[in-house]
């Protein structure tokens, strides 16, 4: 029997009008299917026009402009039934979904909707949960010694894995699923025993105690930033008073 990351795997992307999970948008969103490491991924894609003003600094990211959005995107709503519906599916298959930094991709998603369905992410999936493999988390415990910076492009060169056309959704994702499988052989040995439902659990435990790091980190260096410890969905904030 293959071990799982040489298995079925899933991956989701998003590309976004910010970094604040609460206030900005989703403008596009890709999903990647593989069956196997030689096998054709299968690519879902999806544009939103987000009807607010796309700032300048997210453009110089993902070349989306509010023309184009207002062209080719389609509104939120029926999209984000898409997606959720979507990801839901890929639960319901078994099939593990790769998600690079799955705390801001997901509570993104989660806030969204809320924002336009009334509704959220458990909603549709229902009794089947997402199982989550979050590259960077992977990456982190097991070669949590290793200097520099892990964004995606860091752990495409690290693992040797082509990105080409990088903050584009779905080559984001598929860099991403290509990333955890190249974890997976790099450490099989620590990996190949562990079922991705309990590598789930175990990343939560290893993202709580990389965060509690980090924010020790801020303390010494005097940085006021607060570092949430939940993956891989931040819990929503409490109502201002």
């Amino acid at each position: 029997m293959p071990c799982w990351y040489d298995g079925p795997l899933a991956a989701f992307d998003t590309e976004t009008t910010g970094i604040d999970v609460e206030r900005d948008r989703i403008v596009s969103a890709a999903l990647v299917v593989q069956e196997t490491p030689r096998s054709a991924p299968r690519v879902t894609r999806w544009l939103i026009n987000p009807g607010v003003d796309i700032p300048e600094a997210a453009t110089a990211v993902h070349g989306l402009t509010a023309d184009h959005l207002a062209l080719h995107g389609r509104w939120p709503a029926p999209v984000l039934e898409e997606i959720a519906r979507a990801l839901a599916a890929q639960s319901v298959a078994g099939r593990p979904l790769v998600v690079m930094n799955a705390p801001f991709d997901l509570t993104l998603l989660e806030r969204e909707l809320k924002r336009h369905r009334a509704s959220s992410l458990a909603t549709y999936l229902g009794a089947h949960p997402l199982c989550v493999l979050d590259p960077r988390v992977l990456d982190k415990h097991l070669d949590r010694y290793r200097k520099g910076r892990r964004t995606l492009t860091d752990l495409c060169a690290h693992y040797e894995v082509e990105l080409t056309d990088a903050h584009e959704a779905a080559a984001d994702a598929l860099a991403a699923l290509r990333v955890v499988r190249a974890v997976g052989v790099r450490f099989a040995d620590r990996l190949e025993g562990l079922q991705p439902a309990e590598l789930h659990t175990r990343q939560a435990v290893w993202y709580a105690a990389q965060a509690r790091g980090l924010q020790a980190w801020f303390a010494r260096s005097g940085t006021p930033e607060a570092v949430d410890p939940h993956w891989p969905l931040r819990p929503e904030l409490p109502a201002a008073a």
